[in-house]
């Protein structure tokens, strides 16, 4: 049992290395197509449109299967960890982007009014007003993200990544102990989840501190 439980924890590993990259990736995806859905360039808010529409309309498996075969047929070829991260982070970030959008146009418009009375330029009014009053709002929705996101890393097992799901459906065909590999698989995924929301939670109040402080 100590050696499933040492293969599955390797496996752990493997999928935490995926979770955290796709994740800090799509973060990055999300903001700036999500800001760039708001631009006054209409070039800007077209590609941002069709990013966001091609990733959420799509299969992330199809997404997996093209970035990791179809692209090798175009010169370009990834290793299994960087086409992983590569198409979770564009999946996460097309979900993500749509929440950036919302939460700045949340942003009541008596407070864009007011920078613009202080001379604030556009840019300057989206760093300095909307974004810190946006950002609160926005972690709930890309905590449920990046929780999700860690139970779809389960995906990269079928380019032959050696992740979690990898590791658990190897170890059941070498031992046919489906009951226990499975069970302690969910026990782990389920660890991950928890601690990766109980992270956000903390990210959210002290934020809601921030938000408060600024406020009085």
């Amino acid at each position: 049992m100590w050696d499933i439980v040492s293969a599955l924890l390797g496996g752990a590993w493997v999928t935490a290395q995926l979770a955290i990259g796709s994740t800090v990736l799509g973060a990055a995806l999300s903001f700036g197509f999500g800001l760039g859905r708001l631009s006054r360039h209409a070039a800007a808010r077209m590609l941002s449109l069709v990013y966001i529409e091609v990733f959420r309309g799509t299969s992330l498996l199809v997404q997996l299967f093209w970035i990791f075969f179809a692209l090798p047929l175009l010169g370009l070829t990834l290793a299994p960890m960087a086409a992983g991260v590569f198409a979770l982070a564009l999946n996460i970030g097309a979900y993500g982007a749509e929440v950036v959008r919302g939460a700045v146009q949340a942003v009541p418009k008596s407070q864009h009014e007011a920078a613009r009375a202080l001379n604030f330029k556009p840019r300057q009014a989206m760093w300095h007003i909307a974004l810190p009053q946006a950002l609160p709002e926005m972690l709930p929705s890309f905590g449920n993200l990046a929780v999700q996101n860690l139970k779809d890393t389960a995906l990269v097992s079928l380019i032959t990544l050696g992740d979690l799901a990898f590791r658990a459906e190897s170890l059941r065909n070498f031992t046919q102990q489906s009951t226990e590999i499975y069970s302690l698989t969910l026990l782990i995924y389920f660890g991950m989840a928890l601690l990766l929301a109980a992270l956000f939670k903390r990210m959210e109040r002290r934020l809601g501190r921030w938000k408060a402080r600024r406020a009085g």
